[in-house]
């Protein structure tokens, strides 16, 4: 049996001064000799199989999961303070709204993503002649200052940061900026969304339309989106800001398409299935997986990234986003509302048809006048919930999530191997078990 020694490697380790070669060294000298310690002569890919034995589903249940997400702990930790001093303002009832949402600490799922997206492609192949020196004038003003910050010229809109030693991570300034302006679009969005759907809770707390009106949530959220698109401004980079304003029109885009009716008065028979699936998905990437997808293929473009990455990234951000929006359709029927964080039976209560329910419908055609008056009969809410369980609605739903799982898990097989990877990887499978 042939041994690649730690104390050996370690000498070369050493003169390698760069800290990201350097611990990309460490690392595949390691998983190199786990390979041999193994009798594992298979690709790095197929880890994919492994990742879903039930040994691995065990670690990650008692700590794995959680230890891999301290790759980027520095970077989460200064995430909600760095978004605060983005959409600080002059007027103090404003920046109270704003922040309302912000400091009730929610998932943060997607900024987490996209810095684990920055930190996997740190190591990969770079397109020619790129130069991140650019991207690190992120803070500053392309306008004048005195134009800019005409309202309040003492108070600059560019946000402090606490100082990070860039040779202790592989993700840039520019990068770590793009994860807060995602996740301030998202908190945009949660404000409005709360307006249209009338909602009394999110994250387990009044909502913000509940607790100061639905004039000022509309207001907030639209002030998050500006002071959002005034930082991807000063990102300098015309495909990212590209990306990040269709990321906004999708959202509203999306929202049009849930408000209006999901089956049309033809849609009764059992061929027009897929289409009316095929029409929920397509509202499900505007609506969630847009802004997933759209910000992994944005920071990969940051990092300088080849075409063939960035394609990748954006794939694996889409993929996750659909089976995320499908798992959390599920959580409406498996779990309380005090572990949800906001009302179960909520999309029925609103006429909202999502996945589970059109399974339902498939195997139930009777359940289509039901969806098309949108649950407003005394019983419908009832019926349907039944005919979703009876259906094996929430089964398939989950097999539909699944799949999009694999998919993003295939588009990981293009990044280099890495602890960021990995990572990418159990969180892929946390979000497919939530439901759970």
């Amino acid at each position: 049996m042939f041994f690649i020694k730690k104390a050996a490697s370690r000498p070369l380790i050493k003169k390698i001064r760069h800290t990201r070669q350097r611990k990309s060294l460490a690392f595949i000298l390691d998983s190199f000799q786990k390979r041999f310690l193994t009798g594992y002569f298979g690709q790095f890919s197929d880890i994919y199989e492994t990742l879903r034995s039930s040994k691995m589903i065990e670690e990650r249940n008692t700590g794995f999961y959680k230890s891999q997400m301290k790759l980027v702990e520095s970077e989460m930790s200064h995430l909600t303070y760095n978004i605060r001093k983005l959409f600080n303002s002059c007027n103090p009832i404003l920046y109270n709204v704003a922040n309302y949402y912000i400091q009730t600490q929610g998932k943060h799922v997607r900024p987490l993503v996209v810095l684990l997206i920055s930190k996997a492609t740190s190591i990969a192949p770079k397109i020619p002649n790129w130069n991140d020196g650019l991207y690190n004038k992120y803070n500053e003003p392309i306008s004048s200052t005195n134009i800019v910050n005409d309202n309040d010229p003492d108070k600059p809109l560019s946000s402090y940061e606490i100082p990070m030693d860039a040779t202790e991570t592989d993700i840039y300034p520019s990068q770590r900026r793009l994860a807060e302006i995602t996740e301030m679009i998202h908190t945009a969005s949660l404000l409005h969304d709360d307006v249209i759907d009338n909602s009394h809770i999110r994250r387990g707390m009044p909502s913000g339309n509940h607790v100061f009106g639905n004039k000022m949530a509309v207001l907030a959220g639209d002030f998050l989106l500006g002071r959002a698109s005034l930082a991807l401004a000063r990102l300098r980079n015309a495909e990212v800001i590209e990306l990040l304003a269709t990321v906004i029109a999708n959202l509203v885009e999306g929202e049009i398409m849930q408000l209006k009716e999901t089956i049309d008065k033809e849609d009764n028979e059992y061929s027009h299935f897929s289409d009316v699936l095929n029409k929920y998905l397509k509202k499900t990437y505007l609506k969630t997986a847009s802004l997933i997808a759209k910000s992994c293929r944005a920071t990969a473009l940051l990092g300088g990234c080849t075409s063939e990455i960035t394609d990748n990234a954006y794939l694996y951000g889409k993929n996750l986003g659909l089976a995320f929006q499908l798992t959390d359709d599920m959580l409406d029927y498996t779990i309380s509302e005090d572990t949800f964080g906001k009302p179960v039976k909520k999309d029925l209560k609103l006429g909202l048809v999502t996945a589970p329910v059109l399974f339902a419908w498939e195997k139930y055609p009777e359940l289509g006048p039901v969806i098309k008056r949108k649950f407003s009969n005394d019983g419908d809410i009832c019926r349907t919930h039944e005919l979703v369980i009876k259906s094996q609605g929430l089964q398939k739903t989950k097999e539909l999530a699944e799949k999009f799982c694999n998919k993003a898990l295939d588009s990981l097989n293009l990044f280099p191997m890495s602890p960021s990877r990995l990572a990418l990887q159990e969180l892929t499978y946390k979000v497919l078990n939530r439901a759970e």
